[in-house]
């Protein structure tokens, strides 16, 4: 197998702001390539559980695709409890979930997968990690609330928020990867990378 096949790398993910994190450590993907699958919870599957799922689900998908090189995939899920927080869509959804993080801690699990090539004849070989971290909102009021409806920042994103942005003003704790929280902990794709042979700037 070439050097250049060898060290191709496969971003699973339609994410733009895992994109931009995989680029702050360095790494530029070869490609972007989404997964389209069904990310909907199994009956009783806990956050934990689901990130890691979807993750290798999406990283399997894809791998199909681009057959010898490395192929990362990412899941992030909102949890409140054992009950996972929607990817909200609609205002009404990005309220409840607002409603719901108002003063309470809540916890962000980040699933990432990678394959990596091992061989012409060989099956990928897989790792993971599974990451927690911990968030802790102000309680909001009911103008702060409508203020971050207006802006438009939860649309699409876990739990009705992004950290990154105007959400910031509401977390009075964390504890744990921030860069987890926005949609991918760099710290352990890193060490998954750099573990499977990857090359890392």
């Amino acid at each position: 197998m070439s050097t250049e096949t060898t060290h191709r790398l496969v971003l699973a993910s339609a994410s733009p702001r895992r994109l931009d994190l995989l680029r702050q450590i360095g790494v530029v993907p070869d490609a972007v390539d989404p997964a389209d699958i069904d990310e909907s919870p199994l009956p009783r599957e806990l956050p934990p559980q689901h990130a890691l799922r979807l993750a290798g689900e999406k990283a399997a998908a894809v791998a199909a695709r681009h057959p010898g090189a490395f192929v990362l995939a990412a899941d992030t899920v909102v949890a409140c409890g054992r009950r996972i927080l929607p990817k909200a869509e609609e205002e009404k959804q990005a309220r409840a979930c607002l409603g719901l993080l108002s003063g309470r801690r809540h916890r962000v699990f980040g699933g990432v997968v990678l394959l990596a090539p091992a061989g012409e004849e060989e099956a990928l070989r897989r790792s993971e990690r599974l990451v927690r971290t911990d968030v802790t909102f102000k309680s909001l009021s009911h103008e702060e609330t409508e203020s971050y409806i207006a802006s438009g920042e939860w649309q699409g994103k876990a739990g009705g928020y992004a950290i990154q942005g105007r959400a910031a003003a509401h977390v009075r704790w964390i504890g744990g990867s921030y860069s987890n929280v926005v949609g991918l902990p760099l710290f352990e794709v890193a060490a998954l990378l750099r573990g499977a042979g990857f090359p890392l700037p």
